[in-house]
């Protein structure tokens, strides 16, 4: 069964966790978590989001979003590609290096936006890497504390909630989360208890969500995300794309998009068919013939599981 589509609408906030590849640790060094932080920088001022709260663990990341106009999952993929790349650069490795598709949670933050930032910080805590909070670095409670700056991070927004005066709210907030430090796993940030996966918030809340996901039309990756995607996976241009030969690697791509076009886009066969100079049928074949592969071929079945999941992070409603 396909997985629900994201939802999207400007101002949501998200709990959002990434994990590494079979548990692999994603962070080695001081120099592999600055570099996220540049990647979290430059993705948060390209796609307009607001970092609220973040704790790099050593084989997961904790991040509270509040989105702008685009979709959180154009941002996370930013981020995921640049990363692995870097990764995979500084390690002579290539392949996967996080776990799946990213994990989201639409929050109540009315409700639940203090809750879940101390939830966050709080995560070296319950994982025995430290007990005293204040001396983790990888987060961002010492910025809401005022030990620290990070220019590309929010705090003014959970702080206000606390006063309207800085140096109050930071005493508040450091009661808040003191309090809760001997606090246990909350299965409500992991999308657990809820009547929907995707939403943390009370029945009304996520009933006042779900009637307004209802109401929004559902917007698929178009054509020129497809292409993009093949040719980021294959390492040709469009011009290869488009070859009028039959060489293996380039029809296996054009029978991949094709496949990616029938199961993810809004765009249609005959659409791909005419970018790539090919007839309809042509394509529909190669679908068929890559579906019988990808029974037989894991290395044909790893990467329609990696294009696949791609496109589907891009599946939104909004």
């Amino acid at each position: 069964m396909a997985r629900k589509p994201r939802i999207h609408y400007p101002g949501a906030l998200y709990h959002v966790i990434l994990r590494g590849n079979a548990r692999q640790d994603i962070f080695h060094d001081p120099e592999d978590r600055y570099r996220f932080y540049l990647f979290l920088q430059e993705g948060a001022e390209r796609f307009g989001h607001r970092i609220l709260a973040f704790c790099l663990m050593t084989n997961h990341v904790h991040l509270a979003v509040q989105v702008g106009e685009v979709p959180l999952s154009r941002f996370m993929q930013n981020i995921t590609f640049r990363y692995t790349r870097w990764q995979n650069w500084r390690m002579g490795k290539t392949g996967h290096l996080f776990q799946g598709r990213y994990k989201s949670f639409l929050v109540d933050g009315d409700a639940y936006l203090q809750e879940l930032v101390a939830y966050i910080h709080l995560n070296p805590v319950r994982a025995g890497m430290t007990t005293k909070l204040g001396s983790y670095t990888w987060s961002s409670h010492r910025a809401y504390l005022g030990k620290e700056i990070i220019p590309w991070l929010n705090t003014e927004t959970v702080l206000a909630t606390y006063s309207s005066d800085t140096s109050t709210a930071r005493k508040q907030y450091a009661t808040f989360i003191s309090d809760r430090v001997k606090e246990g796993h909350r299965e409500e940030f992991h999308g657990k208890g809820s009547s929907d996966s995707r939403v943390i918030g009370d029945d009304h809340f996520v009933e006042a969500i779900l009637e307004r996901a209802d109401r929004l039309p559902l917007r698929r990756p178009g054509l020129d995300m497809v292409v993009e995607v093949i040719k980021r996976l294959y390492r040709l241009d469009e011009e290869e794309l488009a070859s009028p030969g039959q060489k293996r690697w380039a029809a296996e791509a054009r029978g991949v998009a094709a496949w990616a076009v029938q199961e993810f886009s809004s765009a249609t066969l005959t659409d791909l068919a005419k970018r790539f100079g090919r007839d309809v049928s042509s394509m529909s074949a190669a679908v068929r013939r890559l579906e019988q592969r990808r029974k037989i071929d894991q290395g044909i079945a790893e990467r329609l599981e990696r294009v696949g999941r791609e496109l589907e992070g891009a599946i939104f409603q909004a």
